[in-house]
Formats: structure tokens, sequence, C-alpha cells
């Protein structure tokens, strides 16, 4: 009888099986935070588990990708980079078409502390340097 009467009723307001006589829920604040702590449990075990089998299926696509990667005689990406580079750097010391430097060297040493105008005194011809110093 009591199938007949949910069913006859379908998806009803929430209240009407309380009005037939159903069980009352209480909402006990308490109960409601545990419930919520376990679904956040659960979510934080299942992103877990997916991060780990994502970790496992990466390690053994590495593994097929070095397979190939000797079969054929190929470097890895990072390594061909820095070898390229290396060789660039090596083919141009010295050149004059060599690409420059962002700060050449001995620039901005904190070392040396010279102010402007030691500096310049050292550009200046003999006799200017004792007009100047005088």
């Amino acid at each position: 009888m009591n199938f007949l009467m949910k069913a006859a009723l379908g998806g009803g307001p929430p209240d009407v099986g309380k009005m037939l006589g159903g069980e009352a829920e209480d909402k006990d604040p308490e109960a409601e935070k545990e419930k919520e702590e376990e679904r956040q449990e659960a979510l934080r075990q299942e992103e877990d588990e997916r991060k780990a089998k994502h970790t496992k299926m990466e390690a053994e696509r590495e593994v097929i990708r070095q397979g190939i990667r000797d079969k054929y005689g190929i470097k890895k990406r990072e390594v061909a980079e820095a070898e390229a580079q290396a060789a660039m750097e090596q083919a141009s010391e010295g050149s004059l078409t060599r690409p420059k430097k962002a700060v050449p060297s001995g620039c901005g040493d904190d070392d040396e502390e010279e102010n402007i105008m030691d500096t310049m005194m050292k550009y200046l011809p003999g006799p200017l340097q004792d007009m100047l110093k005088k």
C-alpha cells in the first residue's frame, strides 16, 4: 500500500511523505556537519587517487617514449636544446657577429667603487688631468 501511495504521488513535495506518516527528518547541525566532513574527505580521497593514477600513467608513457628515443637515436627536447645552445655559443666565441650579452662583464661590479670623475680622468690626456686636479 505504501508503494502505491508513493507511486501515485510521484515526486511530490517532501512534506507529503511526512503527512502520510513517513519518517520525520530532524535536522541536526552536528550530523549535517559530520556528513559534510565525510563528503569532503571522500572528495579529497578521490582526487588523491586520480592524481596517483595520472602519475602512474605518465610514468608508463615516459618509459615508452624513452624506448622510442633509444630505438631511433632521438634526444630529449631539453637535452637537444641545451646542446644546440652550447654549440651556438662555442661557434660564436670571438666572432664579431656573436650575439651580445645583456650586461657586459665588468659592468655593475660593486667591488671597484669609483666615482665618475676618476673614470673620466683616466681617458683624458696628461696635461688636462693636471689642470683638472688643481
